[in-house]
């Protein structure tokens, strides 16, 4: 992967494609691996980027305190040394929070937002899951632990109980992790204390918000914020789907997805 060097972290990334510019973000968990289905199912019409945030993947990782505002200058660092300047900013959970921040911080370079089980404040149901399952990680010191006391929360009892040979590849996708844990423990605090409720009503893009109807970690209470808050913005609730619902209805989100993107262009 070629690597870009922003202040002091070195960010892994992959671009493929060639069009208006589409930066995907990824979540608290994993890395840049969670977008390759769709990147290559836009790269035919968009330059997409993808990477890894830094404390994942292969991009830096130390065991020190982070927000999400630090890893949104980490993401329009690389679009300046890439020469983005305007893009559809993709993000998914932790993704999407800091997608906000470059809305925020740097409207000029938004074309489009789309946040995907993501939040703009924690409720207090998700705060609890996401606190268990930082906590298991502490306790326990095994990414296969947290892999399978954490399972439950990412993908609705349906898929659950009807897909066991994938509930078993994700579960060894997590509990085979190599990032350091401290870095998954440090931006589990940052999801914690992202708070950018009050400032929805100064994202002036058009916005696809994305949502689980069981997801308990993104619920359709934080959704629903979302939704009352961001002026221009769409709304699609995935029924029967929770945290994982690009996986679970992964049809449907990509033909959500393009179709929004084809609007705007």
């Amino acid at each position: 992967m070629p690597v870009a060097r922003i202040g002091r972290y070195d960010i892994h990334y992959l671009e493929e494609g060639s069009g208006p510019a589409v930066v995907m973000i990824h979540g608290l968990a994993g890395d840049h691996t969670a977008w390759l289905p769709q990147m290559a199912e836009l790269r035919d019409r968009y330059r997409v980027v993808v990477f890894d945030n830094r404390g994942a993947g292969r991009s830096t990782q130390m065991d020190e305190a982070v927000s999400t505002e630090d890893l949104a200058a980490d993401t329009i660092g690389l679009m300046e040394q890439l020469g983005i300047d305007r893009a559809h900013i993709v993000g998914r959970s932790m993704g999407g929070a800091i997608a906000q921040h470059i809305a925020l911080k740097r409207p000029e370079l938004v074309r489009s937002l789309v946040l995907c089980a993501s939040f703009a404040r924690l409720d207090p149901l998700g705060h609890r899951v996401l606190t268990n399952m930082r906590e298991v990680l502490e306790w326990r010191h095994n990414w296969r632990d947290h892999a399978l006391h954490s399972i439950q929360n990412f993908v609705g009892w349906r898929f659950y109980n009807s897909e066991p040979e994938r509930i078993a590849r994700i579960v060894d996708l997590i509990g085979g992790e190599t990032r350091l844990p401290e870095c998954y423990i440090r931006q589990n605090h940052a999801c914690l204390e992202h708070d950018t409720l009050d400032r929805l009503g100064e994202i002036s893009s058009p916005t696809l918000i994305m949502g689980g109807g069981q997801d308990p970690i993104c619920s359709p209470t934080a959704t629903q914020w979302m939704a009352e808050r961001i002026p221009n913005s769409q709304t699609v609730i995935f029924e029967g789907c929770s945290h994982f619902f690009l996986m679970e209805d992964a049809d449907k989100f990509m033909a959500q997805l393009t179709g929004f993107l084809d609007q705007q262009a």
